[in-house]
């Protein structure tokens, strides 16, 4: 497409060391240039229903030419609806984070702690602010980053698909530019529960292919403990390599 960037991927998804199955969903699609994950909830199959619905729902209706924001709307009412017709008392839910390339421009919008970051000659910035219970508590100066990592309730989301009623769903959204040398980070909290920003930023600043950094990532979450389900994905605008992006959807 005349304008746009180039576009190289790095993608990946491990159950962890202490889980027994994946609950976490990805998707990259090049013809949208669409970059999503999504952290189910819910216990046995229930996280994993959620994520993958919230996954189909936002790429069908972006491909109908819906916003970001429309898009999460209706997958969150989705959820709902299965929720309802399984007639299962254990909720289902999801987080999602969303990443759309445009030109020159970048937009994203989330739900949950699932992260957006973006490294570049400056560093690490996080993009998206998590809807947490630790978030809040932060917000509120009445704890620091560090108390954030190790307090007991650091997994407590404020928002989530399916969870949430739709009037009450706080989607966050933001946008810019995309400077140069950027590669934007998608991930679960599997991620960012068991290394921390400097460590991201560390491996994020080497010169590889986004694949090796995403294994790299996903490697240091595991050697940390893998207490949970860990969702990985670079992407490099106009990255030095040819323009290898593929279509990719992923359930562990």
């Amino acid at each position: 497409m005349k304008g746009e960037h180039s576009i190289t991927l790095g993608h990946g998804s491990h159950t962890g060391c202490k889980r027994d199955h994946n609950e976490d969903t990805y998707d990259a699609d090049a013809t949208q240039r669409l970059w999503l994950v999504a952290d189910g909830m819910g216990g046995h199959d229930h996280g994993e229903v959620a994520s993958a619905i919230a996954r189909n729902v936002i790429n069908r209706e972006v491909q109908q030419g819906r916003s970001l924001t429309e898009a999460i709307q209706r997958a969150n009412v989705a959820i709902i609806e299965q929720s309802l017709r399984q007639g299962d008392n254990l909720p289902m839910g999801t987080t999602i984070a969303v990443l759309r390339l445009n030109g020159d421009e970048y937009e994203i919008a989330w739900v949950g702690d699932s992260r957006i970051y973006l490294h570049d000659d400056n560093g690490l910035q996080a993009l998206s602010k998590d809807h947490s219970y630790v978030q809040e508590l932060m917000d509120q100066q009445l704890i620091d980053a560090a108390q954030a990592r190790a307090h007991p309730h650091r997994n407590v989301v404020t928002q989530a698909l399916g969870v949430t009623a739709s009037e009450d769903l706080n989607i966050a959204t933001r946008s810019g530019k995309i400077p140069p040398g950027a590669k934007f980070l998608l991930c679960s909290d599997g991620l960012t529960e068991e290394i921390n920003d400097e460590y991201i930023e560390n491996i994020l600043s080497k010169n590889l292919h986004p694949q090796e950094l995403t294994d790299q990532l996903i490697l240091a979450a595991l050697e940390a403990g893998g207490s949970d389900n860990i969702t990985v994905l670079v992407v490099a605008p106009d990255h030095s390599a040819p323009d290898s992006l593929e279509n990719e959807s992923k359930t562990e």
